[in-house]
């Protein structure tokens, strides 16, 4: 029997559905690989490239404004290479730095998709979801010691889970557990009970892995998700809704933390994770002290000093992103990733609360984008995959507007 008299649709359009849906997978598949980084080359990047590369020479079209993107994380990436030509010994930085282009090319990747289809955003935020959620698990299991060989998935006794660093860790789990806490006070009432159980385990994963800038990402991005929600809404019962609802998860998740508090070592590891300065950030050379030497090694160096070697001069990290550009991706490098951060917040602003079917997801990246901007300030960032990814969701969002306008 013929396509055509089995389906009643064409060959050809039975083809382009089996096609997109072995596409949809695949971008499943490859976002839900964010959630296990532990080296680089991660897995990520293997499965990325092969599907960035098929995409691009089949499906993939650039608009003039993502266009503009891939200029401005080109040019990011030209000062990354000029700060590598001032270095006598190269170490390992050839692949930092591809990593860093292959990275750039997927936030392009992502917003191209996105101003293609907007029905991948549910894909994307449902893959990556899922993979905070097994992650999360993996990292609260080996805190908890519940099988054997789980500590693998800590460090210094802080949940990491499939990660090299809780530090990253932590940050990964923000977008999908802002996403889950906008189902849980957005929802109808017979989907609630999954997106707080999904809520919960990745709170639980955040807390769990110690990590002050995730806590604060967290806490920040969850008020300013509700206020948001809050502002945007001209209903008053939904307003109402939204009060009690964040009322409660206040009152359970403070009940959730001093239950966590009476567990045996976790209420002195909270109490000195919860200090706002640590021994490592004061004193001599400290991470606030490290600030000073890199703005002035900034200005005696216009090109950089090439990618890493801040911390092979001076035994720490510049824990600074906008400090981080200068050192490694010179001044060029430092204006373009300016401009890009400015950018996508004045252009996911703009567009923030337009009612549109991607609003809601365009809402959690913008807030969680705006969060780790401001984490920023403490902390290397410039190879977190899921922070591109970021970037992707809010230019793909801006991409559509534009389409969008074109219609009306």
């Amino acid at each position: 029997m013929s396509t055509l008299a089995r389906t009643g649709l064409p060959r050809h359009a039975v083809q382009a559905k089996a096609l997109s849906l072995v596409a949809g997978a695949a971008l499943m598949l490859g976002v839900f690989l964010q959630g296990f980084v532990i080296n680089e080359p991660a897995p990520y990047e293997l499965f990325m490239s092969g599907l960035i590369a098929v995409w691009g020479v089949s499906a993939l079209r650039i608009s003039r404004l993502v266009a503009l993107l891939l200029a401005l994380l080109v040019l990011f990436n030209l000062g990354g290479l000029l700060s590598m030509l001032q270095m006598g010994d190269l170490y390992e930085t050839p692949l930092y730095l591809a990593v860093s282009l292959f990275l750039a090319f997927t936030a392009v990747f992502f917003a191209a998709i996105l101003e293609a289809d907007s029905e991948r955003y549910a894909l994307i935020f449902n893959a990556l979801t899922a993979a905070a959620l097994v992650t999360g698990m993996l990292g609260i299991a080996g805190y908890f010691g519940l099988f054997p060989g789980a500590e693998m998935f800590t460090r210094f006794d802080r949940a990491m889970g499939a990660f090299g660093d809780p530090n990253v860790f932590g940050p990964f789990l923000t977008l999908p557990a802002i996403f889950m806490l906008h189902r849980l006070l957005t929802a109808n009432s017979v989907r609630v009970p999954l997106y707080a159980g999904a809520f919960i385990i990745l709170t639980a994963a955040i807390f769990l892995s110690f990590s002050r800038g995730a806590w604060g990402l967290f806490g920040l991005s969850a008020i300013a998700l509700t206020l948001c929600l809050y502002l945007q809404s001209a209903s008053n019962l939904l307003r109402l809704r939204l009060t009690i609802l964040s009322m409660l998860a206040i009152v359970l998740l403070s009940g959730a933390i001093l239950v966590a508090l009476q567990m045996p070592g976790v209420s002195d590891f909270f109490s000195q994770r919860a200090r706002l300065v640590q021994d490592y950030d004061g004193g001599h050379l400290g991470r606030f002290a490290r600030y000073a030497v890199g703005l002035q090694l900034a200005t005696e160096h216009p090109l950089g000093i090439g990618p890493l070697n801040f911390g092979r001069l001076y035994g720490e990290d510049t824990h600074n992103i906008w400090l981080k550009a200068l050192m490694d991706y010179g001044w060029l490098g430092f204006a373009a990733f300016t401009l890009i951060v400015g950018a996508t917040l004045a252009g996911g602003l703009r567009i923030l609360f337009r009612d549109r079917p991607w609003q809601p997801y365009l809402l959690c990246a913008y807030i969680v984008f705006a969060g780790h901007i401001a984490l920023g300030t403490v902390i290397d960032m410039d190879h977190w995959r899921h922070f591109y990814l970021l970037i992707g969701l809010v230019w793909g969002a801006m991409a559509l507007e534009i389409k969008q306008q074109r219609r009306l």
